[in-house]
């Protein structure tokens, strides 16, 4: 059966985060995940784990100023040094935190960017990480986005992140599959999926449009779903979406897989 965690920067916002531990543990979730630990002490994060039983699965590599704009900096050649540095951090948090994976989110390259060297400062940084948590014990992942919700997103497509996997030649690199981003970018969800099941090590969810739970679109979860048992997918499903009311409100969805 799918294993499903709950995205604590998505689900539960209503409350303080470091209350959405405990509330995601409430409806049945036995792990979380989230876009980044950074501003909180890692004792902290790590005491909410345990209280609550809750595994830690994935969360992204520092990515520059999110509120600013920035969404990842691991393509971008004048941030070599900071994306380094973060790697460090993210290894840091990782070991604290008992999280076996990270996400390296790859950014909006400049305008007016030489594209050779953005693939080329991208797949350098990726082999840099890849190479420093391997020696921790933990997966890199990198993830591609629709370029509607993020535009300029330098990685859009499945395709592509298979070219940077071949191109940085680690067996400690994936692809994480965000099925919502997808669906807009590519369709074909089940096909790509399976075409590509050894290189994907996580997957996130949403229905289109509108980012909410599943059944409130356009995608065949219940297939998906299934394809996953049938393929014997043993990595976590995030449920990464913006609930269309509240989270408890719209959580009904997920009671037959928890």
């Amino acid at each position: 059966m799918v294993k499903f965690t709950a995205n604590l920067s998505m689900l539960f916002t209503e409350l303080d985060f470091i209350d959405r531990f405990q509330a995601a543990k409430s409806v049945g979730f036995n792990s979380v995940e989230y876009l980044f630990p950074y501003d909180f002490d890692p004792n902290q994060l790590s005491e909410s784990l345990n209280t609550n039983g809750l595994k830690q699965v994935l969360f992204n590599l520092p990515a520059g100023d999110w509120a600013s704009g920035d969404r990842g900096i691991s393509c971008i050649p004048e941030r070599v040094n900071e994306f380094q540095q973060g790697v460090g951090t993210a290894i840091r948090y990782a070991k604290a935190l008992g999280c076996t994976q990270v996400n390296a989110l790859a950014g909006i390259p400049p305008v007016n960017s030489d594209p050779d060297e953005i693939k080329d400062t991208f797949v350098n940084n990726l082999k840099f990480a890849s190479s420093q948590l391997s020696t921790h014990g933990i997966r890199l992942l990198t993830e591609p986005i629709n370029n509607l919700d993020i535009p300029g997103f330098y990685l859009n497509y499945t395709n592509q992140a298979n070219l940077i996997l071949d191109l940085v030649d680690s067996d400690n690199l994936f692809i994480q599959y965000d099925i919502y981003h997808m669906q807009i970018m590519e369709g074909d969800l089940v096909r790509t999926i399976t075409n590509n099941f050894k290189k994907i090590q996580h997957i996130q969810l949403a229905d289109n449009p509108g980012r909410h739970e599943p059944g409130t679109g356009e995608i065949n979860y219940q297939y998906i779903f299934r394809t996953l048992d049938e393929l014997g997918y043993q990595g976590y499903v995030g449920c990464e979406y913006i609930p269309q009311s509240g989270t408890l409100d719209g959580i009904n969805w997920i009671k037959p897989y928890i």
